[in-house]
């Protein structure tokens, strides 16, 4: 469960009417038609909406408008931890059925059914089958007993006190420590300071019973909540559900007034600085408060237009400083919108910088944008701009027939909560087509002068609290702002792009030599003149998707360890370049509008591709495949650049205790092995030499004669067959296979046990992990895997909910054919330091109950539903079959089995799962990794077997 809900929030900016004349400004905006709203006479508002994807499922969700922020002075965090009680103990569902009963149908815990609580908000998440009786009337029951049926028993609230304090802890650390030293200065003056919705720690362990249940009975009520159904199902049958579960729901007598809790303005600028010394890099931001904009009638959508154009063409010309020899920041972006406070807006400029780079970053953010209030965008840019967002917008118009249910749901949680627009795409996007060509860069260069003022600003600096970082001061900081508010600027200067990616002329196509049809999977398998293998498969699912994927075997496995680092990031290195003539800003420039990315890697043991388009922008992206097949730069501005920024973002990333601990669990994984995917550090990045990269980059590239791609989406056989042979079958090849090699790469063979020292918070971090060689088998893979999820389901029982000792815990096993057959079960954690022992052999029972005595029919069959359940849904999806396809090409194993993974799932029983926990989870030999704040003793000296 989330505690906060995103930070920002898009919404409206300051227009001019007299853009859009042809337009009724003061026109209100649309609600869209496929919604029906209503409210019952006790005051509950209802969405209901038909959609049929993905079919036999419906989103449901309560939408409660409350949150943190009406805590009274006793109730610090009970408004997240009411949450909590919702699962545990309803009038229907007593004690911990709810979740047992929703496993059972198929909706698994943290994944499916969730929730989060925000300051103003809390939203509960449901989605439920719809294809048995009673699923839906059983769903809309658990939406009615959470909005006025929480049973709040003692027995219960006492257990619940230990999950929520566990959430606590997972929260602790140098970004939860900085926030509380920022939010004071950012929202000063105001109630949000002291109202973070996790609470406090003296809080939670000492409310009384009483105050929880005084928050349950002041905010939820019906006037407070809303009910959103959206999916596979009748909207009149629904809606008269909704009038039979929630009708009866008594209206508040006398109800306490839902209050609005202002920001403070002020006149000065504002600035903090919090230093922690587990921060892992420094952050620059800068607010500009703003009171909050009407969002009801056409000229507060048009307002929602600019702000996007403004903010776009801002974040490109940041892309291009970030992109320099000698960068101002490591990465860096703008917006406007919503913040923490539902009543204020702000625009917000932020920065990734180095440790010496924070008044820099300040300077250059304010510069670029004064150089906008100065000289406006020029025309290209907004030209560039609309021609990407009308083609955003033109997609979702595409796919209107083929979103998920779950992409509608947000809209209408806004639209009770906030009075957000919600009037469907067909009117947006006809709204935006109609309304870009009159767009003025002259109206949106004026927004600069609305949001740089220096009233309601906030300079905020996080930074790592070592010897060297330079962080400005307050006076600093002004200073900055003077001399920005006086400098001489020059114009943005516009670099010409060519229209085209290439010379498609001067290419000479191969041919399709064999054609190969499998009628089961729907697949279409091309050999091409140059040894190019091209799997094709045509779908519905959706209307203006194409996802691409190619391999070949071979990777950095083939380079030696002295050109180890060139070859790990040499894809990086010429996706920052660019390509033919194009460098990577370049590039950006010429994608405006198309809808259409790819990028290339070379991983361990493959170098790969990976992209997607629409269909009438596919020739795009084989343009792009061959662009990065055949003409890769050798930018060494870009490489300094790239370098620099890499240095910066690793220097102090280890600084963060799970991020190091993270780093020495893969160090003992694979027993220090140089190439065994441990976490970079800067002085790594000396170690690569452009021109070797570049050419390791060719190498691997050579030869598409070994490449197998696949292609699945929106698009003809026929008709895209021509330009297969134009853009992949003209590639250059070679007459060889390569393979990769097996490196060597192997965790300790003995158990471990081993404590990682690092950090000052109480928390620990677990990890139990059974690994080794073994031959590989597809039904043991599958097995594993399964035994994963029972075992998950087992340890959030008795780990979470009957001892109170963590807040999240899962397990997963994978079997691996590749390099060599191995096998890897994990067991992981967050916990206090002092349960270490005590949940470890919690888990280990666990394991050790089903290598006795199996699986119980119950848990089986709820492992099943839900694997059947996600198969449903991800077998019409695009990535599922380009994913698949790969994996049977890689792994060498006959594609088919794609369409046999629904008996699978039905002849998967207890004793399968049962031996592979005998056969690969030995309790007498096993890794234990931990983490311990650094002035905590060690748990554990020795292995312990169970």
């Amino acid at each position: 469960m989330k505690v906060l809900k995103p930070l920002f929030t898009f919404i409206l900016l300051i227009f001019s009417f007299s853009l859009f004349a042809q337009f009724d400004a003061a026109l209100p905006i649309p609600l869209d038609a496929n919604v029906r709203i209503g409210k019952l006479p006790n005051g509950l508002t209802y969405y209901i909406r038909h959609n049929a994807r993905p079919e036999k499922r419906v989103e449901l969700r309560l939408v409660v408008n409350t949150g943190s922020i009406l805590e009274d002075e006793d109730q610090l965090g009970l408004a997240h931890f009411m949450e909590h009680m919702n699962f545990n103990g309803t009038r229907r569902f007593p004690k911990n059925e709810l979740v047992s009963y929703l496993q059972s149908i198929g909706v698994e815990f943290g994944a499916d059914l969730n929730a989060y609580t925000g300051f103003d908000e809390t939203v509960y998440i449901l989605p439920v089958p719809t294809d048995k009786p009673g699923l839906v009337d059983k769903g809309l029951q658990i939406l009615e007993d959470w909005a006025h049926n929480a049973t709040l028993d003692s027995v219960e609230i006492e257990k619940e006190r230990g999950v929520v304090i566990e959430e606590w802890r997972l929260g602790r650390g140098a970004e939860e420590r900085m926030m509380r030293q920022t939010l004071p200065i950012q929202y000063y003056g105001s109630r949000y300071v002291n109202r973070l919705p996790i609470g406090t720690k003296e809080s939670l362990e000492k409310f009384t019973h009483n105050a929880l249940k005084r928050f349950y009975k002041d905010w939820y009520r019906p006037d407070n909540q809303a009910i959103i159904v959206v999916g596979d199902i009748d909207v009149n049958e629904m809606e008269e559900k909704i009038r039979e579960y929630f009708g009866d729901m008594p209206a508040a007598t006398n109800p306490r007034k839902r209050e609005e809790f202002p920001v403070p303005d002020h006149n000065e600028i504002l600035t903090v600085v919090a230093k922690d010394k587990e921060a892992a890099f420094p952050i620059v931001e800068i607010m500009f408060k703003k009171d909050k904009q009407p969002e009801t009638t056409v000229a507060d959508y048009a307002r929602f237009v600019n702000q996007q154009l403004f903010t776009s063409m801002l974040n490109s010309r940041f892309q291009e400083l970030m992109l320099s020899p000698n960068p101002p920041f490591i990465g860096a972006g703008s917006y406007y919108g919503g913040t923490y406070a539902r009543t204020k807006d702000a625009y917000q400029l932020f920065a990734n910088v180095s440790d010496t780079g924070m008044a820099r970053a300040i300077a250059v953010m304010l510069e670029e944008n004064r150089r906008v209030l100065l000289y406006g965008f020029t025309d290209a840019e907004l030209e560039r701009q609309k021609n990407q967002l009308l083609a955003s917008y033109e997609r979702a118009f595409n796919e209107r027939t083929k979103n998920e249910s779950a992409r509608f749901v947000d809209e209408y949680v806004n639209h009770f909560l906030q009075n957000e627009p919600t009037p469907g795409i067909e009117w947006e996007y006809n709204f935006v087509k109609q309304y870009l060509p009159s767009v003025t860069k002259e109206e949106i260069n004026k927004l600069a002068a609305q949001w740089l003022t220096q009233n309601n600003m906030v300079v905020t600096a996080n930074a790592p609290d070592k010897e060297g970082i330079k962080i400005p001061t307050a006076e600093e900081v002004k200073a900055i702002v003077n001399a920005v508010e006086t400098a001489t600027l020059k114009p943005y200067e516009e670099k010409a792009v060519a229209a085209e990616l290439m010379d498609k002329t001067k290419l000479r196509s191969g041919k399709v030599v064999q054609q190969l049809k499998n009628a089961k999977l729907g697949t279409t398998t091309l050999k091409f003149s140059n040894g190019a293998t091209v799997v094709l498969k045509p779908t519905d699912f959706k209307n203006d998707e194409i996802v691409l994927r190619g391999f070949s075997k071979g990777g950095h496995s083939l380079v030696g360890n002295a050109d180890f680092y060139s070859a790990q990031y040499a894809a990086q290195i010429v996706q920052q370049s660019g390509v033919g003539n194009f460098s990577a800003a370049d590039l950006s420039k010429i994608l405006k509008g198309k809808n259409t990315n790819l990028n290339t890697t070379i991983n361990y043991l493959t170098e790969s591709v990976n992209g997607n388009t629409t269909p009438k922008n596919v020739e795009t992206l084989l343009q792009l495949l061959h662009l990065y097949f055949t003409s890769p730069r050798k930018d060494s501005s870009a490489f300094v650049s790239f370098v620099t920024r890499q240095k910066q973002l690793f220097q102090y990333l280890l600084a963060d205790p799970q991020n190091y601990f993270y780093g020495e669990l893969q160090k003992i994984l694979t027993q220090n092995h140089p190439r065994g995917a441990q976490l970079p550090k800067p002085e790594n990045l000396d170690k690569i030499d452009l021109t070797k990269a570049i050419n390791i980059y060719k190498q691997r590239f050579a030869n598409a004669g070994d490449f197998t791609f696949f292609m699945v989406g929106a698009f003809d056989v026929k008709e895209i067959t021509p330009l297969l042979e134009k853009y992949i079958g003209s590639l250059p090849s070679k007459p060889v296979k390569e393979n990769f090699k097996d490196l060597g790469i192997r965790p300790p063979a003995k158990a471990l046990d081993s404590a990682i020292k690092k950090g000052t918070e109480p928390q620990s971090q677990v990890n139990i992990i059974f690994a080794g060689d073994a031959k590989y088998n597809s039904k043991e893979a599958y097995a594993l895997a399964s035994l994963g999820e029972v075992l998950s389901i087992k340890l959030v029982e008795q780990l979470r909910e009957e001892l109170g000792g963590v807040y999240g815990v899962g397990a997963s096993g994978t079997m691996a054919k590749n390099p060599h057959g191995a096998y890897t079960f994990y067991i992981g954690f967050p916990c206090a330091p002092e349960k270490v022992d005590t949940l470890t052999k919690a888990a280990l029972k666990e394991v050790q109950n089903i290598q006795k005595n199996g699986v119980s029919k119950e848990d089986l069959e709820k492992v099943k539903e839900q694997q059947r359940r996600k198969l449903e849904v991800e077998i019409k999806q695009n990535q599922f079959w380009v994913n698949n396809l790969y994996d049977a090409a890689f792994s060498r194993w006959n594609p088919d089995e794609i369409l046999k993974k629904q008996q699978e799932i039905e002849n998967l029983n207890s004793g399968m799962i049962q031996d592979v926990a005998k056969k690969y989870l030995n309790l007498k030999k096993y890794i234990r990794i931990y983490l311990l704040p650094e002035k905590v003793e060690e748990v554990s000296k020795e292995p312990k077997a169970f």
